[in-house]
């Protein structure tokens, strides 16, 4: 329901309400009595999807973890069904033959060289990939008719013009704007009217008439959450809660994903939000433009209908757990719930005269509104350097035993069973959990993203190849094996903010972002902040996670960001982190996911260093915790939107900035402008450059790709490279080693836009299993990139 939980002891442990206890399909083909005992408080058994056991970090045995390929002949033929959802998992691609849950059930295809399993599609892509090919020819169209003294550089940026408002004048009511294009790939509100993650991914997910031969490529965002989620299944029967949220006749699962929102800091002006009305869904006359700074309604609308859409696809059943530090008025419940429709919340009875609806604290409802402190902590609540709400998040996400004050016994505790009030949300059973601040941006293109990266993960850490310890002659300080040995390092996909310029930020982040005013950038990380990391197994395949690199595993894989530095906001969020550290090492606190076995996993270690107490021996036998990652090939996904784009041109606090572990380097690089007089009587621009961080998400791409390229370089070079020589020597990037006034080959370009729009994830089933090798290298999957010309073969 979506009602006010105010109790000042909502994490204390009370006994599961038994009406929504899971049951097994055969239950719920039963219909005893086709009704649900309910009470007046929180429905609380949202429970939508049955899903494996995937255990993924250290301590997990390969039988839990692998998941065997079975064959299957697909017949090329059409699905007439509205949505995906009314499709059976059997026709996915997906079977129960255990308990363990999904397996895969890939096409047949033949071996390759770089030990994928390839199919021949490229002279018949699938239908997703046709528009992308019409792009292609018309790049190569527009390099061959342009005369060669015309070609610039920058024709390989295509896409619409979008108007950017900017500023608005209350005196002409009139909004300034001007034109261009943002070729970033970064999903956003600012240019992107819609929800649903980008034009590409509500095409996608909203595809109807699906041939059957493509069904395991629109399948895959469930298939990850199912293997990577919780195995207990929720009543989907008639009458039940499933059934009066989704209106789901056909009882077909979906990913349940709950979304934790920070809504501290939301207000309208000095105003706190909640004192304010709630936009009119149905005003007779068009909405006014307001500036994306004015107020929090407009970023909090835009979230909701992000989430509304993901309903609407039929592969996700959301829940909204919206976390305050006081009550808040019944119009703002109704307003939220009536947003998600298509997760189950009704139309607000006041915008529609002479209707009236159930009331909303009467009736199931996707949203939930959580106080989250009392009269004594409600300051405190308020402060946004306390790390209060933060806290209150990660607990209400991870519900470990000892916010209980039990004793818990280490040994035999089970991580899956919640004991936080059992009419909170969040003490239900969910696959995916989201935790964000209403200012940050979510979308399925995200959600989607971060599940596939972590069945990928997941699948390198169960391959029977990388079981072994690395040799002396493998370590090469670029590649990073995952196991299931302790010794494993744990990761955990995360993002990172990003922010656009806009009018009302300060002169030094225009001077940064010179005219690129439709470049995101963030602000929290710098070039110093990551390394770079091939790890080997580390594709999954469609139908789960299961195997997608077969023979020759080392040479199959992905490049990822492996933070190497914390992000460091700017205050006061900065000391919130030091309060209330990120759950993920160089990860964030505004944004960030966990699977249910992740959960699980960091459950586990939390309750070790908790029972450990001061005891520093027993606390390094418990594991460490998990470390941030993102894949390079699907970079700009995890760069999620700071909505009211006000963040660029911040100082940083002193010793608290991105690059502090590289602080003396930057240092002697400031002496060195300064002696050779490069900036003389140009202090405000000296100042720009090294006391404040503004970093483009281009810039970001491009300085880890180098970084990827030129660590692989050395590891082929070895003791034969020219200490002397400046660049690549054996291996180069295909798209960034190239001298920028000449323009670059179309087919490049045109893979490099796929990659930044998040392609590379949302149609991996082509770009991991097709013929079509061409962007491999800019999906990240490319482990000796591009050859030079002068290298042979043998060299590498």
């Amino acid at each position: 329901m979506a009602s006010k939980y105010e109790d000042n002891d909502a994490l204390i442990s009370e006994e599961r309400a038994d009406d929504f206890s899971p049951h097994s399909d055969d239950d719920n083909d039963d219909d005893d009595d086709g009704t649900t005992s309910r009470s007046n408080a929180i429905i609380t058994a949202l429970k939508l999807i049955a899903a494996s056991a995937l255990f993924y970090s250290a301590g997990t045995s390969f039988a839990e973890t692998y998941h065997h390929a079975n064959s299957n002949n697909h017949a090329t033929s059409i699905i007439p069904t509205g949505t995906l959802s009314n499709v059976d998992p059997a026709e996915l691609g997906l079977s129960t033959p255990s308990k363990y849950g999904y397996n895969a059930a890939p096409t047949t295809n033949h071996a390759s060289g770089h030990g994928r399993r390839l199919s021949d599609v490229k002279k018949n892509p699938p239908s997703y990939m046709r528009e992308l090919m019409k792009d292609l020819d018309a790049r190569k169209k527009l390099m061959e008719e342009t005369p060669p003294e015309e070609i610039k550089y920058w024709f390989e940026y295509t896409g619409p013009l979008q108007k950017y408002f900017y500023r608005y004048s209350r005196s002409r009511k009139k909004a300034d704007s001007f034109e261009g294009r943002d070729d970033s790939g970064v999903a956003n509100s600012r240019f992107v009217d819609t929800a649903g993650g980008g034009d590409e991914f509500s095409a996608f997910f909203s595809q109807k008439d699906v041939p059957k031969d493509e069904t395991s490529a629109h399948a895959r965002l469930v298939g990850n959450c199912l293997a990577m989620g919780n195995e207990r299944r929720p009543n989907r029967g008639k009458g039940s809660v499933w059934e009066e949220l989704y209106h789901d006749s056909a009882n077909h699962d979906r990913c349940r994903v709950l979304f934790a929102l920070n809504t501290v800091g939301a207000g309208r002006s000095t105003t706190i939000l909640w004192e304010t009305k709630p936009p009119a869904p149905h005003s007779a006359e068009p909405r006014p433009w307001i500036s994306e700074q004015e107020t929090a309604a407009t970023h909090l609308e835009r979230n909701l209908q992000e989430i509304d859409a993901m309903c609407a696809t039929g592969q996700i059943a959301a829940r909204v757990q919206v976390m305050v530090c006081e009550p808040i008025p019944g119009v703002w419940t109704d307003w939220m719930d009536s947003m998600l429709p298509n997760c189950g919340g009704k139309a607000d009875p006041m915008t529609k005269q002479g209707q009236r609806d159930i009331k909303v604290d009467e009736r199931a409802s996707p949203v939930q509104v959580v106080v989250t402190a009392n009269a004594k902590t409600a300051d405190v609540c308020h402060d946004l350097k306390s790390g209060f709400m933060e806290q209150r998040m990660q607990d209400l996400v991870l519900s470990p035993p000892y916010l209980t004050d039990r004793e818990v016994d280490v040994s035999k505790f089970d991580p899956a069973v919640k004991t936080t009030h059992a009419d909170l949300v969040s003490s239900d059973d969910h696959d995916l959990y989201v935790a964000m601040k209403w200012s940050t941006l979510v979308t399925v293109r995200g959600i989607n993203s971060f599940l596939q990266a972590s069945a990928d993960l997941a699948i390198a850490a169960s391959s029977k190849d990388n079981q072994a310890t690395m040799g002396e002659d493998d370590e090469d300080g670029v590649t990073v094996l995952l196991s299931n040995a302790p010794s494993s390092p744990y990761l955990v996909p995360s993002f990172v903010r990003v922010s656009y310029v806009s009018e009302e930020n300060n002169k030094v982040a225009k001077w940064r972002m010179h005219g690129d005013f439709f470049h995101p950038a963030s602000w929290e990380i710098c070039k110093d902040s990551f390394d770079m990391s091939w790890i080997p197994g580390s594709l999954s395949g469609s139908g789960g996670v299961t195997p997608a690199c077969h023979e020759d595993p080392k040479d199959c894989g992905q490049w990822w960001v492996y933070f190497a530095e914390e992000q460091m906001p700017t205050s006061p969020e900065v000391y919130a982190n030091e309060v209330t550290p990120p759950l993920v090492q160089g990860g964030s606190n505004y944004i960030w996911m966990l699977t249910e076995r992740q959960r699980r996993e960091i459950v586990k270690v939390k309750v070790c260093v908790h029972a450990a107490g001061d005891d520093k021996a027993t606390k390094e036998k418990c594991g460490d915790f998990p470390q941030a990652v993102i894949p390079l090939g699907d970079l700009e996904s995890f760069l999620m939107n700071f909505t009211p784009n006000t963040a660029l041109g911040k100082k940083h606090s002193s010793s608290r900035f991105p690059g502090y572990s590289r602080a003396e380097e930057r240092e002697k690089d400031r002496e060195a402008v300064k002696e050779r007089k490069q900036l003389k009587d140009q202090e405000d621009i000296e100042k720009a450059l090294f006391d404040y961080t503004i970093y483009p998400s281009a810039l970001f791409h491009k300085d880890a790709t180098i970084k990827a390229a030129r660590a692989r370089d050395f590891v082929i070079t070895g003791a034969k490279r020219d200490v002397d020589a400046v660049g690549p020597q054996r291996v180069k990037s295909a798209y960034y080693d190239v001298t920028i006034t000449k323009p670059r080959e179309a087919t490049s370009a045109w893979c490099q836009a796929i990659s930044r729009k998040g392609l590379c994830t949302l149609y991996a089933d082509y770009f991991r299993s097709s013929a079509d090798e061409r962007c491999l290298e800019a999906c990240g999957m490319r482990k000796n990139w591009s050859k030079i010309d002068k290298v042979s073969a043998d060299e590498l």
